[in-house]
């Protein structure tokens, strides 16, 4: 039941970050006006603001003029809804549920705008790590290790920004040194370890990939940031489990 209820809360939540990822890059609110069709400004009744639902009860298509959706509206909220069903099996009902909710949420936003316009917008990322920070401060009253993430954070962001120091910011940014802290402030040290091995390697066989097939130059942007997400989401799951399996090899060895 509860299970359902995540998924239903993914959903609705993956509607706005939709609103997000539209209107942040374009500097405008994101509450005001309420959503309404690019095309003919027809503000969109509350009857077809259900997530995914709408989008094909409508057959993708303004109700009133017709106008085309992206089917990227639903997927992302679909998207949504099931990493919140996944974080609440992972976690169940404990402090990490709300936590990896939240990250997922600034992860979506920052990932797809990377993506669409090749920028990382610093009040989506600063928020993240100012709301990182009160997760650790959460740790410290409670008792708990709060060191990891901290740890976690200066990995994240040192790493890479070592390598726009070496690199003069080609291929990568501040915002992707913000992306990468902030990352690391929720995940800890050991899957901040993880986050960035899987965020290079993703980078590097999809980044090659798309070069060759679209025959573009080594000058040719693909965003890093997409690829920091999907590390992210690895590490989020499995980061602990890939560590101690490589450090059990090692021993082994």
């Amino acid at each position: 039941m509860i299970g359902i209820f995540m998924l239903i809360i993914g959903l609705v939540i993956g509607s706005f970050l939709n609103v997000c990822i539209f209107r942040i890059p374009r500097e405008e609110s994101i509450s005001f006006p309420p959503s309404h069709c690019m095309k003919c400004g027809t503000r969109i009744k509350t009857y077809d603001l259900f997530p995914v639902i709408s989008y094909f009860i409508l057959k993708g298509k303004c109700r009133k003029c017709g106008d085309k959706i992206s089917i990227r509206y639903p997927l992302i909220e679909l998207f949504t809804g099931i990493l919140f069903l996944l974080i609440y099996l992972k976690f169940g009902l404990t402090l990490d549920l709300i936590k990896f909710t939240l990250l997922s949420c600034f992860l979506i936003v920052i990932g797809m705008i990377d993506l669409d316009t090749t920028d990382v917008y610093l009040k989506t990322t600063r928020s993240g790590m100012a709301i990182g920070v009160v997760f650790v401060i959460i740790a410290f009253f409670n008792g708990n290790s709060y060191l990891p993430f901290i740890y976690g954070g200066v990995l994240g962001g040192g790493v890479i920004g070592l390598i726009v120091l070496a690199t003069l910011g080609r291929g990568m940014g501040t915002g992707d040194i913000e992306i990468c802290l902030l990352c690391g402030l929720f995940l800890g040290f050991k899957p901040a370890l993880v986050m960035l091995f899987f965020s290079f390697v993703l980078g590097g066989i999809i980044g090659v990939f798309l070069m060759v097939a679209k025959k573009k130059s080594g000058k040719y942007a693909i965003p890093f940031g997409p690829f920091i997400v999907m590390g992210t989401f690895i590490a989020m799951f499995y980061g602990e489990q890939i560590v101690n399996w490589y450090l059990s090899l090692m021993i082994i060895g």
